[in-house]
């Protein structure tokens, strides 16, 4: 479409309209708005919509499923609207990412479009279930494309609920797909060569360092997002990464910690409890804050150094425990482990019946938690469970000693 605009003719596609302005994309990828009524076009193009072969997929390479729950990891811009579209197919995934092509051989489905805020327990079950089923049926390893803000959450909530002898992949993109510096066409390759490399537990696949060199394979529940935007904003906590892709080579180099492809036959235990909340304590807090989780099943504290709260909140605490609520303390220190024996505060809530969660995180605490009663309510097997390393969420030892 050619406009004039203020004596200057400009060539670009219109997009849409808001209020008396028109959005119109330039064809140096700029969008504009500019007031409708001073437009005046001089010719339009028929929109046409080219005809799509589809790719051509090399049956003899490794079978990987894609599960998208939305997320920018395989989006692209479509300048005929100017909007970032999530891509679901195999071959919508394909063609934004022709690379993958040369590495595996995909069948994708879409499970979810949302914002990754927007999880809940029924998608992490639905989740843990549709990569049971591809896993049955021969994957050789699963990717699931996922928003970078909840990823931890939900990829300790698909640890704890599934065992699986092959690499299951988180990944996401920090950047959408229209601007120069995204990062989803590395990550996507890197979780590609992660999900048929020797791994066999559930990951998280980004970015390294600022740079295009490396992505880091982290596990699922000791990995965190560490900053808002950056694209190497997740980190392993407590531990190192279990695993790096080299890019772009895509040489997959894994740790001594990594738990390796086929050590475990596939199971699914996919029962959660959401009647589970996470609380993190600040100094002056009010107890009643505590209180409006009567009648939940289970609560993380994320508490203070070793583990502490308020003199007050542990006599709440201790009233919530009574009624049969199971309370976990974790620390906000982001390393180390929880100790209530040193302080009268950590004695007094020992004695008020929490259960310390050593070193997990917050988040890994919360999903292990959900799906420890999902599994039993029993007080004592509560307590085991919770204090057992299931999937790697406590750590051996402290990296400060403790």
């Amino acid at each position: 479409m050619c406009c004039t605009y203020a004596g200057t003719e400009l060539t670009g596609t219109y997009i849409t309209s808001r209020g008396d302005h028109a959005v119109v994309k330039l064809e140096n990828g700029y969008n504009i708005g500019v007031p409708a009524a001073s437009i005046v076009c001089t010719g339009a193009a028929p929109a046409v919509t080219p005809a799509v072969s589809p790719v051509e997929q090399n049956p003899d390479l490794p079978g990987v499923a894609i599960i998208s729950t939305g997320g920018t990891i395989a989006s692209r811009i479509d300048y005929r609207t100017g909007a970032v579209t999530s891509q679901f197919s195999a071959d919508d995934i394909l063609r934004a990412i022709p690379g993958l092509a040369e590495i595996a051989s995909f069948r994708a489905h879409q499970l979810a479009t949302i914002l990754s805020e927007n999880m809940h327990s029924g998608l992490w079950q639905d989740i843990a279930r549709c990569i049971y089923d591809e896993i049955r049926r021969g994957a050789e390893g699963v990717i699931v494309t996922h928003g970078t803000d909840t990823m931890s959450f939900s990829a300790a909530a698909v640890s704890f609920m599934l065992e699986t002898p092959v690499p299951v992949i988180f990944v996401g993109s920090q950047r959408s797909a229209d601007r120069p510096s995204s990062d989803n066409v590395m990550n996507a390759l890197c979780s590609a060569q992660a999900a048929i490399s020797n791994l066999g537990e559930v990951a998280v696949v980004m970015h390294a360092s600022t740079s295009d060199d490396c992505c880091w394979i982290h596990r699922g529940t000791r990995v965190r997002k560490m900053h808002t935007s950056r694209r190497n904003a997740f980190r392993s906590i407590g531990m190192s990464p279990i695993g790096t892709v080299e890019y772009p080579s895509l040489e997959v180099s894994l740790g001594p910690a990594a738990v390796l492809r086929g050590s475990t036959e596939p199971a699914l235990m996919d029962r959660l409890d959401d009647r589970v909340g996470l609380l993190s304590f600040y100094p002056g807090m009010d107890a009643s804050v505590i209180s409006a989780y009567e009648g939940f099943h289970g609560l993380v504290i994320s508490g203070t150094g070793l583990g502490h709260v308020s003199a007050d909140s542990i006599r709440t605490l201790s009233g919530l425990i009574r009624d049969g609520t199971n309370v976990v303390m974790t620390s906000q220190c982001l390393n180390g482990r929880v100790c209530d024996r040193v302080y009268d505060t950590g004695r007094d809530l020992l004695a008020a019946g929490v259960i310390e969660g050593e070193d997990m995180l917050p988040e890994a605490a919360l999903m292990k938690l959900m799906w420890v009663l999902g599994t039993t309510d029993d007080p004592d097997e509560v307590t085991r469970l919770m204090q057992t390393n299931l999937r790697g969420e406590l750590g051996r030892c402290s990296p400060h000693g403790l």
